[in-house]
């Protein structure tokens, strides 16, 4: 597109609403919050969630985030379960393109802004590289207490003995902990959070990351996040360490990977169970180095 018609989008995208959507005085008051929530690693910070073209549970909270945030000179990348073409992934993109001047990519090493649910890429972040999380539940302790004054008062005396308690059960009934997604973890030896519903094998990218990982909570208006360069450590016992998701006998029949996250689907032609990257932009990227080789 020529500079000309650059500048008369931009008139007529601020004819029709402002720029990515949101008014200034809301982009202003979220990144407040952020600067706050970046400053105290892992603690909650309240925010005036505004209301989105879409429901709340799809993203609202991450898509407040990235219209707070993007700009003309960013490449947004948008993720659902690591699909870059899902009905979700493909919503958002559109809805931020529609009101920007912001233009998208599938290739996470491209992008500056990254909006994500359930899936961190595969490609460690850099440290010029923003990672937006959509989270539906941010409170950690809201399992075991419904009370929001009391889990307050839990962060702010340190009191994490329900979530040992939690995790010691699970040992007890099951003789390992079956957690599977929103692993409690503690961030800067200081805060547990919840970090969203990604699976466990994510959860060690979050440690002495790079790149800045914000997490957005529409419904329950709240915001916190992990700067670079900060200790992330799951929750474990001694006896009980930590693991990750194991796919070391499978490979992606796609592009052949063998160190990616993997989901498990069935051929719809054999009906034989068959491994894929969940991380389809990391996979497309496999297959085209493969194809040049």
């Amino acid at each position: 597109m020529t500079r000309k018609g650059s500048i008369l989008m931009s008139i007529q995208l601020e004819r029709e609403y402002n720029y990515a959507f949101l008014d200034e005085g809301s982009k202003k008051e979220i990144r407040r919050s952020t600067l706050k929530a970046v400053a105290i690693p892992g603690y909650q910070v309240p925010f005036a969630s505004r209301e989105m073209p879409i429901g709340r549970g799809w993203g609202t909270g991450g898509l407040q985030l990235t219209l707070s945030l993007i700009g003309d000179e960013d490449s947004l990348k948008v993720i659902d379960q690591g699909h870059d073409d899902s009905v979700n992934a493909v919503s958002i993109k559109r809805l931020v393109e529609s009101c920007s001047n912001v233009t998208t990519t599938d290739d996470s090493e491209h992008a500056t802004v990254i909006q994500t649910r359930h899936r961190v890429p595969e490609i460690p972040l850099r440290d010029d590289q923003i990672l937006v999380l959509q989270v539906p539940l941010p409170e950690p302790l809201r399992r075991t207490e419904a009370k929001e004054k009391v889990t307050k008062r839990l962060h702010a005396e340190m009191d994490y003995s329900s979530i040992w308690l939690r995790l010691y059960e699970d040992i007890v009934k099951w003789k390992k902990i079956t957690i599977g997604a929103d692993y409690p973890s503690m961030v800067h030896h200081r805060y547990i959070i919840n970090p969203s519903p990604i699976p466990r094998y994510d959860v060690p990218k979050l440690h002495q990351a790079e790149g800045l990982y914000l997490f957005g909570a529409g419904r329950e208006k709240k915001i916190y996040a992990i700067p670079p360069y900060t200790d992330v450590e799951p929750l474990e016992f001694l006896d009980y360490s930590f693991e990750v998701e194991n796919f070391e006998h499978f490979t992606c029949h796609l592009c052949g990977c063998t160190d990616s996250f993997l989901d498990e689907i069935y051929d719809a032609k054999t009906g034989e169970k068959i491994y894929q990257c969940s991380d389809t932009g990391y996979c497309n990227t496999r297959q085209r180095e493969r194809e040049a080789l």
